[in-house]
């Protein structure tokens, strides 16, 4: 967990938790097959060592698009939004999104006192969840200048092969995007184009994780494992 000025920011990785094989241990993810008793147990433990009640966690249902949600406080029903961004100007409530491999980005205006999280897959940085997040702080009063970006654990463009025709199509959009693997073939970037993105924005303060979530075997991956956990980042305002 890392903190500026009142903001928090922390992703996990895959222990400490009660999952059990193939998604051992701390699997926060309800919709990848585990026993929906273990993740709960497994996001109460995340959010008692972070200091967050379990109850003012707002997590999505993402879709790699890019809708971003405004949060006033946890969710009223059981139906969690199809969005792939929240933002709040709410202090201790607590932002999450899911990773597999796909960037977690964690934002917050620590002096106007918002906060937001984005999932940013290869379709949703496409499709610009990224610019939709900032925007959505921006309507809270938020200032790219002051934001402060952190991206988490994901797969890195040495490895995250694609066909030829996709990064070229990744690359059209973002140019940052475009990568090879560290065996010679096609590849992508997903959290440089992410950061080439905040940093057109105007987000300056920025850090990216050097996890790569396919070569760690401390974090889940989806391209490595295909049934597998989930991990989370956390935002949120003192």
């Amino acid at each position: 967990m890392t903190s500026e000025n009142g903001a928090h920011f922390a992703f996990t990785d895959r222990w400490g938790g009660v999952s059990a094989v193939p998604y051992e241990e701390l699997n926060l993810g309800g919709a990848v097959g585990d026993d929906p008793d273990a993740v709960r147990a497994n996001r109460e433990r995340a959010a008692r060592a972070l200091g967050l009640e379990p109850g003012l966690v707002v997590w999505m249902n993402q879709v790699h698009g890019t809708e971003v949600a405004e949060v006033e406080g946890p969710w009223t029903t059981r139906l969690t939004p199809e969005v792939d961004g929240l933002v709040t100007a709410r202090r201790g409530l607590a932002l999450a999104v899911l990773t597999a491999d796909c960037v977690p980005v964690l934002l917050a205006d620590p002096v106007a006192k918002v906060v937001a999280a984005a999932h940013a897959g290869r379709p949703g940085m496409v499709a610009g969840i990224v610019p939709a997040a900032v925007d959505a702080m921006k309507s809270l009063g938020a200032d790219p200048a002051r934001i402060v970006a952190r991206t988490g654990p994901a797969v890195c463009g040495r490895c995250y092969e694609v066909p030829d025709t996709m990064r070229a199509e990744v690359a059209a959009v973002e140019p940052a995007a475009y990568a090879e693997t560290s065996w010679g073939t096609p590849a992508v970037d997903v959290a440089a184009g992410v950061h080439a993105q905040l940093e057109r924005l105007g987000v300056r303060d920025r850090a990216r994780s050097p996890v790569c979530t396919r070569e760690s075997h401390d974090h889940f991956s989806y391209r490595r494992d295909r049934t597998t956990g989930r991990l989370a980042g956390y935002v949120w305002l003192d």
